[in-house]
């Protein structure tokens, strides 16, 4: 009898996965797409969609990450209250650029291929987004950050959302101040 649970216990511990994430990154990144799927099939007007992307996108995004990786070393030519407006001009940036190409889509279906560890707290998603007429790669990469995972960019078709903006960015700073990347900014999302 003692073997019989000893063989047990040593099968048990065998099945664990060696290394697991907390709230399992590809896990997070399914459930925070299936949302967004079920709003874009639900009948609500396209300003309820609208609102409902964001809340996901807020729950989904890690904007500072995001903000800090798209800066990269220009980050700390930013004051605090200069970083945190950048924070929130992206993100408008962001959901202002995508939310109304999300809105098009219909029927998609998002499969998950694999996750890929970076490093002790980022993981990399790849997936495609199967359509009617192409699957187009799209891979996301994350942060844990407090126990949760979160996105900090997109990488569609090979195209990473941070670098196509650390490039912009970094081209206007080599030029102009931080307050003058945050005016740019400022016009891009209709603040000024």
């Amino acid at each position: 009898m003692k073997i019989r649970s000893f063989v047990m216990v040593i099968l048990c511990i065998m099945l664990i996965p060696a290394k697991t994430y907390a709230g399992d990154p590809t896990d997070t990144v399914t459930t925070h797409v299936d949302r967004v799927m079920n709003v874009l099939k639900g009948n609500a007007s396209e300003e309820s969609k609208k609102a409902d992307i964001r809340k996901i996108a807020g729950i989904m995004f890690d904007f500072t990450a995001m903000s800090k990786a798209t800066l990269g070393k220009n980050w700390t030519k930013l004051d605090t209250d200069q970083q945190q407006e950048f924070i929130r001009l992206l993100r408008a940036m962001l959901e202002n650029a995508y939310i109304s190409k999300i809105l098009d889509y219909s029927d998609e279906k998002a499969v998950y291929i694999k996750e890929r560890a970076l490093s002790d707290t980022r993981v990399e998603v790849q997936s495609k987004l199967v359509t009617k007429s192409a699957d187009i790669p799209m891979d996301y990469r994350m942060v844990k950050t407090e126990e949760q995972w979160k996105v900090y960019d997109v990488i569609i078709e090979g195209v990473s959302l941070i670098k196509n903006y650390r490039t912009q960015f970094r081209e206007i700073l080599s030029t102009q101040t931080p307050e003058e990347l945050l005016q740019v900014m400022r016009k891009k999302v209709g603040k000024i």
